[in-house]
């Protein structure tokens, strides 16, 4: 049995939970409503206040599904009650964010300036010329948004230049050395 995937997604009070006969789940809370399908295999049961996941078979396809969609679920409850935040550090001589409505703007040292567009239900913040924060309720969205972002300037391990995630250790190498 699936570790995680027995395991019962508790959904708090003013959240809405509803399952289509196709496997669609909608979840609405007091931050947005989102909407999945999943895999139709995967038996998904309502009892009073918590959701039980269950697969029909012992196959592999059918165990790795089953934590997944009960992962899926609980990042979907999750993210309509309290949502999803990444924080993103800027390290470098003159490497800054600003931000303008809904787009971000990047100097990262290249002969322009990126600019990028927040995508739908996924917003940035910049408290701080070097500090970047994406929010959203969906974690997959918020994950991808941070990604793009860090890829504009990866960090390199010399002098540790670029964008990282707040929580993130960049190892760091030496230089060359004289002979």
């Amino acid at each position: 049995m699936s570790r995680i995937g027995k395991m019962p997604v508790v959904i708090p009070q003013g959240v809405e939970v509803k399952i289509d006969n196709e496997n669609l789940v909608s979840v609405k809370g007091p931050k947005g409503q989102l909407v999945k399908k999943m895999h139709q295999d995967i038996i998904i049961e309502m009892e009073n206040d918590t959701l039980l996941v269950k697969r029909p078979s012992d196959q592999k396809q059918h165990r790795a599904l089953h934590g997944l969609t009960r992962a899926l679920i609980s990042n979907m409850v999750e993210g309509v009650t309290k949502g999803f935040e990444k924080a993103l550090d800027i390290n470098g001589v003159g490497y800054r964010a600003a931000k303008a409505g809904n787009k971000l703007t990047l100097t990262m040292g290249y002969s322009h300036p990126v600019e990028m567009i927040d995508p739908d239900g996924v917003t940035t913040e910049v408290p701080a010329p070097t500090k970047v924060l994406v929010k959203g309720i969906d974690k997959e969205k918020v994950g991808l948004h941070a990604a793009n972002i860090r890829s504009v300037r990866k960090p390199e391990p010399y002098l540790g230049k670029g964008i990282k995630y707040a929580n993130e250790i960049i190892r760091r190498k030496e230089g060359k050395t004289g002979k």
